[in-house]
């Protein structure tokens, strides 16, 4: 049997993770948005974790709606990554600075 302690273990490792993932690499898009879904990721692993420890199921419900809202998001970022790449032929974030309307 795996303790909560192995959960939340391995929620940590993706957490930190992702966030060397965003300092470490600051310039390009794809990358970044790979390293906030995986963040979203390990603060989910966390929420079942907790969930099925205490025998509530409002936990991985809550994850349920996390990940929809998190796929919607991934579609949306991509999407705006692709009119960017378009427009500026660049996805390089350093010469992403400049916003035009």
């Amino acid at each position: 049997m795996v303790s909560l302690s192995w959960y939340l273990g391995v929620g940590a490792i993706l957490f930190a993770i992702s966030v060397v993932g965003i300092f470490l690499n600051r310039k390009n898009l794809i990358v970044l948005l790979m390293a906030v879904e995986l963040m979203l990721l390990a603060v989910n692993t966390n929420f079942v974790a907790f969930s099925h420890y205490l025998g509530d199921l409002h936990g991985q419900v809550f994850v349920f709606f996390i990940l929809t809202v998190a796929a919607a998001e991934s579609a949306i970022g991509l999407a705006i990554l692709v009119a960017l790449f378009r427009n500026k032929k660049t996805i390089n974030v350093d010469e992403l600075d400049a916003l035009q309307g």
